[in-house]
Parts: C-alpha cells; sequence; structure tokens
C-alpha cells in the first residue's frame, strides 16, 4: 500500500526530508508520493513519518 498527498497540501516541504525511501517528490503544485516507492514506513518506524509532520493533515492511504 502506498500513501497520498491531496490537493490541501500547503507545499512546506516538512514531509520530503523525513521519507526514509525518498518516496515524496516536488510536483508542480504540491508534493507527490510515488506509490511505487512509498512503503509507508514499514521497517524503518511505526508510522508514516510523512502523516506525523504534516501541518494540515493532508497525507492518506492512497486508493
Amino acid at each position: 500500500m502506498a500513501l497520498k498527498i491531496d490537493e490541501s497540501c500547503i507545499n512546506c516541504g516538512a514531509c520530503e526530508p523525513v521519507c526514509p525511501v525518498k518516496a515524496i517528490t516536488e510536483g508542480p503544485d504540491i508534493f507527490v508520493i510515488d506509490p511505487a516507492v512509498c512503503v509507508e514506513c514499514e521497517g524503518h518506524f511505526p508510522e508514516p513519518q510523512c502523516q506525523s509532520v504534516c501541518p494540515v493533515d493532508c497525507i492518506s492511504k492512497a486508493d
């Protein structure tokens, strides 16, 4: 499974440096998570780090 960033992203950049697998990059409008790379921090942390640092709670499980 992977996570996604929705359109309420404010481009603060807090999520990008905490991703242990570098799945988050800056897109044209908002930050994006590559679903082929995202591991939801399994094997690295007990919870997804991007979700824990996001100030607007715009990161959720991808469909």
